[in-house]
């Protein structure tokens, strides 16, 4: 940023909140975990600009390009993409369960994918971003958090799989991050509790009715505030969506590598 503005910032939390930056050269800046609500720019250079923000659809505040609000063509061309994600908001059992099954069916041909690919390919970090071991390992986490922990009211050590890979801020929160004390599993073991985790909740979806719907639950992040059972479970379609949306992203770099050398 200018001087002017370095000068009042300051360096701690929120210290660029109001700057006003011109004319500086950012090109290629990376940045993550940065709240960039309510970002003006303007005659700005963005050829190559990359955004991923899980949370663009949440909330009714628009993403303007050009004057533009682009989230409705982002849904809609992700959905194009991902054949089943547009279900992920169904609220009956029926409708649910056919959700669950288009995650399925998304997944395996992902997992096959993968294991047509070099040795190797499920470790490979993207630019830091967690490799698609982790990103299953994550995804278990995240079963347990929401159906486990959530919606079958299971008790923290009880719901967790040690295989788990938590969230950045689950320690800052106060939890302890020693319950997934398998740190480093091999791949094989990884597939088969991710399979246990991906046919529980299909189970559960088996059997559910509205009423169960609609039962109340504790969030288990802040359980002052109520979820419903469908809720919760909306949680782990948009958690898996946006994994799987991951995964596919940072495969088809690593793809990209060994094309190029």
């Amino acid at each position: 940023m200018d001087g002017s503005a370095s000068d009042k910032a300051g360096s701690g939390p929120g210290a660029l909140r109001g700057a006003r930056i011109e004319g500086r050269d950012l090109t290629g800046a990376r940045f993550v975990g940065c709240d960039l609500s309510g970002v003006r720019m303007r005659g700005v250079e963005v050829r190559g600009l990359t955004i991923d923000s899980p949370w663009l659809l949440e909330g009714d505040d628009p993403l303007l390009v050009n004057g533009v609000d682009v989230r409705p063509f982002v849904d809609a061309e992700l959905d194009r993409r991902f054949p089943g994600r547009e279900l992920r908001e169904a609220s009956d059992p029926a409708g649910l369960r056919d959700a669950w099954a288009a995650l399925e069916r998304a997944w395996a041909g992902t997992l096959d994918r993968v294991a047509a690919m070099p040795p190797g390919t499920t470790d490979e970090r993207v630019e830091g971003e967690w490799s698609f071991a982790e990103t299953l390992r994550h995804l278990v986490m995240a079963t347990d958090t929401w159906l486990g922990r959530a919606v079958l009211e299971r008790g923290f050590e009880e719901a967790y799989h040690p295989i788990g890979v938590a969230h950045t801020e689950f320690a800052e929160d106060g939890f302890d991050p020693a319950i997934f004390a398998e740190s480093a599993p091999a791949y094989a073991r990884v597939l088969e509790v991710r399979a246990d985790r991906v046919a529980m909740v299909r189970d559960f979806l088996g059997s559910v009715t509205p009423a169960q719907l609609a039962e109340q639950r504790r969030n288990p992040w802040g359980p002052d505030y109520p979820e419903t059972v469908l809720s919760c479970l909306h949680t782990i379609l948009a958690e898996e969506w946006e994994h799987h949306r991951y995964a596919v992203r940072d495969l088809d770099v690593i793809e990209r590598r060994a094309s190029t050398g």
